[in-house]
């Protein structure tokens, strides 16, 4: 009889067969496939592209059906040929295997890899497979199983490629990796997607550091290898610093980590700019992140980058204009987008808040808090150029400062039941609701009761 995990390889091989390894499949078996957010999108949802029995004849709609497929299917799995930098250069896959796998070091066996914040997707696990992990017939303290889980392309975020032996050779990352968590419906860290979620539980620093060769790292930071561990260390869960490649940043004056918290990517419909500071439209970021931060093959420029004083190792490496022979990036971006635009920020369950005292809260809100000046309704940020210099907001300027405008972003409140980990602001400085509350009734003078504070922060749940 074969073993649990022969059998999960040779159903991986199986899945891996039909497909390219660099991309997921397609989903053209009918699977009916949640956003996350409340939206049905695949076949099983009527189709793509309004097919036999839909009933949909406008071509607006067949388009916009298909670019929403093709989005989400590279939001979920398009590695944009990063496997180049994290598999073939610092061999971050040969660490997740380990040395018993043909890798090296210990591995990262399912345990691991759901205490680093890494997620499963419990509907790319066989049926069988998953009824034996429920009977405890699978050993989740080994890599072996993490690997398979790979190939099965159930670990969210990350795409293997496999070699002849099925011995992973090489991988990368996804925009899901980030943007993305799962509802936990099968067990912790394991269950259906929630696309556009920001994933709060992912050490993405203790991941890379974990890597045999971070020379790339060091070289590009100028420092050696034990410094770029330092620094990858301090980011924690839910936190990146999508800046440090470009002006060497590692630390806040106050000894913090200048990373920031992961943020969510969802909401984006009708907001002018994206990111915490600003940088630019949110299809301008997927094009910075998809070439700088994942490091994929892709063309990107903005100048900007080309300013030695602010972006000093930007600058010296011309990140601000990256031509290659082969571009994997640009034709993606426009459904990549499409698909973004579509995530909705989710609808906050009517027993996380107190629907009386949201009730009040809102129309604090709107009048003696005065959020709803800079966080206008529905969209809870400004139409147009919702910018802000620190002094306007009452925080410091370095976050600010990193950015090629200089000011921060009147962040947009909805989906407040996704962003509840890492606390609140760019950098998580506030640990509550609370917390912001009190900050700006200081701040502006507003002289608010805890009372209304309280009200208040029942509202922005609410959002």
């Amino acid at each position: 009889m074969m073993s649990w995990m022969s059998k999960t390889l040779a159903v991986a091989a199986v899945v891996a067969g039909g497909v390219s390894l660099l991309h997921c499949s397609d989903d053209t078996d009918g699977a009916r496939n949640n956003d996350g957010n409340g939206n049905t999108t695949g076949a099983g949802a009527g189709g793509v592209g309004g097919s036999s029995g839909t009933g949909v004849t406008d071509p607006l709609l067949i388009e916009s059906n298909a670019r929403l497929e093709r989005g989400r299917q590279i939001f979920r799995f398009d590695t944009f040929g990063s496997e180049v930098f994290w598999g073939d250069t610092i061999h971050l896959n040969q660490a997740i295997a380990g040395e018993a796998n043909g890798g090296v070091g210990p591995g990262v066996s399912p345990n691991a890899a759901l205490a680093l914040g890494l997620k499963v997707d419990m509907d790319a696990i066989p049926a069988d497979v998953a009824a034996a992990v429920q009977a405890g017939q699978v050993n989740l303290d080994d890599p072996a199983t993490t690997v398979a889980l790979i190939k099965l392309n159930a670990v969210v975020g990350i795409t293997g490629i496999f070699d002849d032996a099925g011995t992973l050779s090489s991988m990368g990352i996804q925009c899901a990796l980030c943007h993305s968590t799962v509802d936990d419906a099968f067990a912790p860290g394991v269950g259906h997607r929630l696309d556009g979620w920001p994933n709060r539980d992912l050490n993405v620093g203790a991941i890379v550091a974990s890597a045999p060769d971070l020379s790339a790292f060091a070289n590009l930071l100028e420092v050696d290898i034990p410094t770029v561990i330092t620094v990858l260390n301090s980011w924690g869960p839910g936190k990146f610093d999508a800046e440090l490649a470009f002006d060497g940043k590692a630390f806040r004056p106050d000894g913090g980590t200048a990373a920031t918290l992961i943020p969510p990517a969802f909401g984006q419909s009708g907001v002018n700019l994206h990111t915490y500071t600003g940088w630019g439209s949110t299809t301008h970021w997927n094009a910075l992140v998809s070439t700088l931060e994942m490091h994929g093959q892709g063309t990107f420029y903005d100048p900007r980058l080309n300013d030695m004083e602010k972006f000093p190792i930007a600058a010296k490496n011309n990140m601000g204009n990256l031509r290659p022979a082969v571009d994997m990036t640009t034709p993606k971006l426009g459904d990549l987008h499409f698909y973004q635009l579509a995530l909705s920020p989710p609808k906050a369950p009517a027993a996380s808040y107190d629907a009386a005292a949201a009730e009040r809260g809102q129309e604090l809100f709107v009048g003696k808090a005065k959020c709803g000046t800079c966080h206008v309704p529905p969209l809870y940020t400004e139409p147009g150029w919702n910018m802000h210099t620190p002094e306007e907001i009452g925080i410091d300027d370095f976050q600010a400062m990193r950015s090629p405008d200089e000011h921060y972003r009147t962040t947009p409140l909805g989906g407040w039941v996704a962003k509840q980990k890492g606390g609140f602001y760019h950098d998580g400085r506030f640990p509550t609701l609370l917390d912001v509350i009190n900050h700006y009734d200081t701040f502006m003078t507003l002289g608010l009761t805890e009372a209304e504070k309280a009200d208040l922060a029942e509202f922005v749940k609410s959002i």
